[in-house]
């Protein structure tokens, strides 16, 4: 699918810090987050916060390597109530500021070496799913929030490059999806005219991912913001708001190897 613009990605990175702030704000610290069971709401939020910094400190610094998680600057999660609300909203802005910034230049990432716009688009998947668990453990719905055509970008980056191999490790991909077998994610959003299709295939050059329309052995549809949550394992392959067609043995097998 077409790329998104950058400006996007610093919205929804901005968008989802002050979501996440709102709900810091309303919820009790300790709130179990199920769709992340080792964690609490404090500790979601730390999560976020310190991964914002984290960025941007590699970009500031036109990193080559990864920075030490617990090295991160102004790491840590605030005490009070208002403070941990700013925390979280200056992490955000703290990114999107060294991201505009630093231009084209090459930093390290998951992936190797890449221009700083990955992290524009990384940290703008990472923080929205979050809100997402933070939205979930509230009781509230996370797919009101989540745009078409942003949720469609987070399919398209999970499919293709988050799921795959990282840090040069092997692609789990391959274990996820048998040999030869393809599986489809379509969504059906109406603004996404025709781009929110992808198939996945291992084929004998190893795991591919295209944009189309074509049979698969397993397909699953719907809403893109609901296909994310699924992928995501945020949601169950079984919720109303997704169909699945063919065999759900292969769909199953994906979601059980690939876990954000």
């Amino acid at each position: 699918m077409a790329p998104l613009s950058q400006d996007r990605f610093y919205t929804a990175i901005e968008a989802g810090a002050a979501g996440l702030a709102t709900l810091v704000g309303e919820q009790d610290e300790g709130l179990p987050i199920p769709t992340c069971p080792e964690w609490t709401l404090r500790q979601l939020a730390t999560h976020v916060g310190r991964a914002h910094r984290f960025a941007a400190q590699i970009i500031r610094t036109r990193a080559t390597a990864p920075i030490p998680w617990r090295e991160v600057p102004d790491g840590r999660f605030p005490d009070g109530p208002a403070e941990r609300q700013e925390w979280l909203r200056a992490g955000a802005a703290q990114l999107v500021e060294a991201v505009e910034d630093a231009g084209s230049e090459p930093v390290w990432s998951f992936t190797g070496m890449t221009p700083v716009r990955f992290w524009a688009r990384r940290m703008a998947h990472e923080t929205l799913v979050h809100r997402a668990d933070a939205q979930l453990a509230a009781g509230l719905d996370p797919e009101l929030s989540l745009n078409p055509e942003l949720a469609a970008d987070g399919i398209d980056e999970w499919l293709a490059l988050m799921s795959g191999p990282l840090d040069g490790g092997s692609d789990p991909r391959a274990q996820a999806l048998a040999e030869g077998a393809v599986l489809h994610v379509h969504a059906t959003d109406s603004g996404l005219d025709g781009s929110g299709e992808w198939l996945v295939r291992n084929g004998p050059g190893g795991v591919s991912v295209e944009s189309g329309h074509a049979k698969g052995d397993a397909a699953i549809t719907g809403p893109a913001a609901s296909l994310l949550l699924v992928l995501l394992r945020r949601r169950l392959a079984t919720d109303p708001a997704v169909t699945v067609y063919g065999d759900v043995g292969v769909l199953s097998r994906w979601l059980d190897r690939t876990r954000f």
